[in-house]
């Protein structure tokens, strides 16, 4: 037991000297993966706004309205990549840091959730970008065409980008969220199971909101998210198992 202040601010100190150190190679790491992106960031928004580009009529043209609102973009879309490119060696050091305070299976179960987490992110934002904003933006700029010339700017395109590739990104995490909800009995299989006629509404709802009012459109948005549905059943069902196995039996 410490006997002086001495000997319990020093655990405390040598932990702190760690999360700088960890923070600043997190933050050396980013900076070289914005200034990386920063040098291709007129090729990457051209790939990343083309579902919007594709949409426009020829005489469009994509404008910036601030002097330094192409600059500001650009950063803006250098930083995110760069934070993409350097996502490994952040996650990287913050796994060494919290690392030493962890049991094994804790480990093991960090790491699983954090690849499952990615995957599931990494697939909503594709499924966004191939299937669900061409549709959306579709709908949006075939209003007015008659009477205007839609001239969208480059920061404004490129928020409404970002917001619904993470948006679906978010919507994707639904399984591994029931799962770990099963897992920790919040919720069970049963209930889920209860609410398919509320999820599948939901998920039709959802499409209707989001995509143009025409029906091809809502159901290839609105089956893969009552799929994540349905996978989210089955996850959560394995999590309740797992949590039975681990509780201690009752006494007759």
């Amino acid at each position: 037991m410490p006997t002086n202040a001495g000997e319990i601010r020093q655990p405390l100190t040598e932990h702190l000297d760690e999360l700088r150190r960890r923070l600043i190679r997190a933050l050396i790491a980013l900076g070289i993966g914005t200034a990386l992106c920063y040098n291709f960031a007129e090729r990457i928004y051209s790939a990343l706004l083309s579902p919007l580009t594709a949409n426009l009529p020829p005489e469009s043209l994509m404008i910036f309205t601030e002097m330094t609102e192409a600059f500001l973009t650009y950063f803006k879309l250098a930083l995110w990549g760069g934070f993409v490119l350097a996502s490994p060696v952040i996650f990287y050091q913050a796994w060494r840091f919290v690392t030493p305070g962890l049991y094994r299976k804790e480990r093991k179960l960090f790491l699983v959730f954090a690849g499952w987490s990615t995957f599931g992110f990494l697939a909503g934002m594709a499924f966004a970008y191939f299937v669900a904003i061409p549709p959306i933006l579709s709908f949006f700029l075939s209003f007015g065409r008659s009477v205007v010339v839609p001239m969208p700017s480059m920061r404004d395109s490129l928020s409404v980008i970002l917001r619904l590739l993470v948006i679906f990104g978010v919507m994707f995490e639904l399984p591994l969220v029931l799962f770990l909800a099963g897992r920790g009995g919040i919720v069970t299989p049963e209930f889920l199971r209860k609410g398919r006629k509320g999820g599948a509404l939901g998920a039709f709802l959802l499409a209707a909101l989001l995509t143009p009012p025409d029906a091809v459109s809502q159901i290839m948005i609105a089956f893969p998210l009552y799929a994540l549905f349905e996978i989210g059943i089955v996850l959560c069902a394995l999590g309740a198992r797992r949590r039975a196995s681990t509780l201690p039996e009752s006494p007759a």
